[in-house]
């Protein structure tokens, strides 16, 4: 938007809206939807540990995205040739001590939530809420943060996948069943490759950084077959618990969403780089989002 020849910078509100990275929340969202409905399929559904595991991890979420804005900034890996959305400490639209404030506020905030799910779920869920927020902030941040190490696609893997749907099952059954940790291997694989697409795009800013993404240390050949096979693999599993009976045909609900997986596997082995693949980040976490809403509802029915 112009006026008089100049710029009108984004409205505060707007601003920590782009922060947060709203595009990414589906991340946080997806694991909870299908934790709590492997959770419910092996017991009742508690609709308050429900709603506040979600704000909970939608704060983390934020969270982290924020501590990343920051971080990223201090390390150079945010310069003026990003080719992803607009990091809003990196451009000057707010100063590296309110972004700090923000991150501290926010996991706060996540944290205070979480004591009431430590209420329900007791020390193991203590146990995942600390290590959420730790490893948020040291995604990026710390002394040796380990998404400038190559170890970010495990850590998406683990926290996003793999922990946050069975903490959220065991929030409604009180235990973690065979069925919670096999739903959370597609889940995770889906959201990582939400980080395989990012990574990709950011693959020669990132190397001029020094931050060692498994992008970058794997090149972007190999970033795109990873981003197949893990779309591949997700889709394999709901096939398999339904032909060995550990789950109703119901979980082949998630392959309504397999036209757009499929689209996305081509257009990016095809060769999508720099700012092509934007499109193709927000259209894998709908993809996400879509497979999991899908999947839950079908271990529901």
């Amino acid at each position: 938007m112009q006026q008089s020849g100049t710029l009108t910078p984004p409205s505060r509100i707007k601003v920590w809206v782009m922060a947060a990275r709203l595009p990414t929340l589906p991340a946080a969202i997806a694991p909870v939807l299908v934790g709590t409905a492997a959770g419910v399929a092996a017991g009742a559904f508690r609709p308050l540990p429900f709603l506040a595991a979600l704000v909970a991890a939608v704060l983390i979420q934020i969270g982290t995205n924020y501590a990343n804005d920051l971080s990223d900034f201090h390390r150079g890996a945010d310069t003026a040739q990003r080719l992803g959305p607009v990091r809003v400490t990196q451009r000057g639209l707010v100063t590296p001590e309110q972004m700090k404030r923000a991150t501290i506020l926010t996991f706060g905030a996540a944290a205070l939530v979480g004591l009431y799910l430590v209420m329900v779920g007791g020390w193991p869920i203590l146990v995942i809420g600390l290590l959420s927020i730790l490893c948020g902030w040291a995604y990026t941040g710390g002394p040796w943060p380990f998404g400038y190490h190559g170890l970010g696609d495990l850590f998406v893997f683990i926290f996003f996948g793999v922990i946050a749907v069975t903490g959220s099952a065991y929030l409604q059954s009180g235990t973690v069943d065979a069925l919670s940790l096999a739903v959370s291997v597609p889940v995770g694989l889906l959201v990582t490759n939400i980080l395989v697409i990012n990574n990709l795009r950011d693959i020669d800013t990132d190397r001029a950084a020094g931050k060692r993404t498994l992008a970058v240390r794997i090149g972007a050949r190999a970033s795109r077959v990873q981003y197949a096979l893990f779309a591949f693999v997700a889709y394999l599993v709901p096939l398999l618990l339904w032909l060995t009976g550990a789950a109703s045909a119901w979980v082949l609900l998630s392959w309504l969403s397999l036209p757009l997986g499929i689209a996305l596997v081509r257009t990016t082995l095809g060769g999508a780089t720099g700012t092509a693949l934007n499109p193709i980040l927000k259209r894998t976490s709908q993809l996400h989002l879509l497979f999991g809403a899908l999947l839950a509802l079908g271990l529901l029915l």
